[in-house]
């Protein structure tokens, strides 16, 4: 009997994963496994938690529907708690499994973890299966190698466009063999060291987790409301839940795939007529793809201030006092405080939002961009570490801007986005 480990991390779902479908093509049993990483819970060089009370909530009710969905498939899943290269290892010696399935990471921490766990398992002869799952078009079909990708989304875009395709989505599989997993227990936000939270009335979308949620939420969006024949237009709005798509929670932690979505896409165009909006979904996925890809090429130097340009910045010593009056929005800009205490009551910010404190952050207060990154980090919902790093660095003119230096005229800004100030009142009037 051939027992294998799936070892689930940022690709929670059953819909097109191929992970879990090669996993079930290659073994007789499988054990579902989900590794609470220490590392993740811990609080970085900058000061912030790596993962904060909204996002680790979301990731809570992600695993508790993801493992309803296995055991209606006949599995469940399996939570462990401590260093993955740790805690993996005595899983396949508990049930003397011989492969682990899982998801191949792009970015430099999760490269890290993902190596020593190979490290381990070579140990005890046991292959370590990565697959690529996060991305739209996958990374094989580009018409160009990873090095030689274009450092201008534009120019990546086009050729992508023109000359790759975008494979099928993976079909949910029927059922599944394990042995009998223990019922479920899941860590308490205060066992990882967080605090209990409340989400604010005034959120502009209450975000539950999982995959039955975010099928919901794209039904919801396309089919129910037809919202997406708008979304180019209605894009840059700033309150209510359906100005945009809000798929990027769910996209984060892969509870919803680019390629599923896409599919429900093409299935709502043929019946409702494809547009500018419609595609401009998709072009928004590209540049999800064009920055994980962008991780993939340069690596740690995401992360560092002269960014993949290694390019110097003038920044004003660090003043924790005005880093932490950007973080309380009492700035004195009140665009740029709706927007901050926003993120602050509900782990969420309208995309419009995030360019506009992140520029303010950048060049009017000149502060380092990365505990921008890092605050953003720990508070977003939807966090994804190649699109948060790579969108900070794009704002502060160290990635892939090929203008350089993108500041926003804040007053016109909030004069073009919020014209009655009916956001900024939601959010600054006690």
């Amino acid at each position: 009997m051939k027992t294998a480990i799936v070892w689930f991390k940022t690709d929670l779902r059953l819909h097109d994963n191929e992970t879990l479908i090669k996993a079930i093509a290659q073994s007789d049993t499988l054990i579902p496994v989900y590794c609470f990483d220490e590392s993740h819970f811990e609080t970085n060089k900058f000061g912030f938690k790596k993962t904060g009370s909204f996002r680790t909530q979301f990731l809570l009710e992600s695993l508790t529907d993801l493992d309803t969905n296995l055991r209606n498939l006949g599995s469940g899943l399996l939570i462990v708690i401590g260093k993955p290269e740790i805690e993996i290892p005595k899983i396949i010696q508990q049930y003397k499994a011989t492969k682990v399935f899982a998801k191949r990471e792009v970015s430099f921490e999760e490269k890290q973890t993902e190596t020593a766990v190979q490290e381990a398992l070579f140990k005890l002869k046991c292959e370590l299966q990565t697959l690529s799952t996060s991305t739209l078009y996958h990374a094989e079909d580009l018409p160009f190698s990873i090095k030689d990708i274009p450092d201008v989304f534009t120019n990546f875009r086009k050729r992508t466009e023109k000359d790759a395709i975008i494979r099928k989505a993976f079909e949910k599989p029927l059922q599944l063999k394990s042995p009998e997993i223990p019922i479920l227990e899941l860590p308490t936000l205060e066992n990882l060291g967080l605090d209990e939270l409340t989400i604010d009335n005034r959120a502009a979308i209450h975000f539950k987790g999982g995959e039955t949620e975010a099928i919901h939420r794209l039904n919801h969006y396309f089919f129910e409301t037809k919202c997406i024949s708008n979304y180019k237009e209605t894009r840059n709005g700033l309150i209510g839940a359906d100005y945009s798509s809000k798929f990027s929670a769910w996209l984060s932690l892969g509870i919803i795939s680019p390629r599923f979505i896409y599919q429900e896409l093409q299935r709502y165009e043929q019946q409702f007529g494809a547009n500018e909006s419609t595609y401009w979904l998709v072009f928004e996925l590209l540049w999800r793809d064009y920055f994980r890809f962008m991780m993939k090429k340069y690596n740690v130097k995401f992360f560092q201030q002269a960014g993949i340009q290694s390019k110097g910045i003038s920044v004003n010593k660090q003043n924790s006092y005005q880093l932490q009056e950007w973080i309380d929005g009492k700035t004195g800009v009140d665009f740029v405080d709706a927007n901050m205490l926003e993120l602050k009551q509900t782990g969420f910010m309208s995309n419009r939002g995030r360019q506009n404190v992140a520029s303010y952050l950048c060049n009017d207060l000149k502060l380092d961009w990365r505990f921008g990154a890092a605050y953003f980090e720990q508070q977003l919902i939807d966090y994804d570490v190649c699109s948060n790093w790579g969108n900070w660095a794009y704002l502060a003119g160290v990635g892939n801007d090929p203008r350089g230096n993108r500041y926003f005229n804040i007053e016109k800004q909030a004069q073009d986005y919020d014209k009655n100030k009916a956001y900024r009142n939601l959010w600054l009037m006690d």
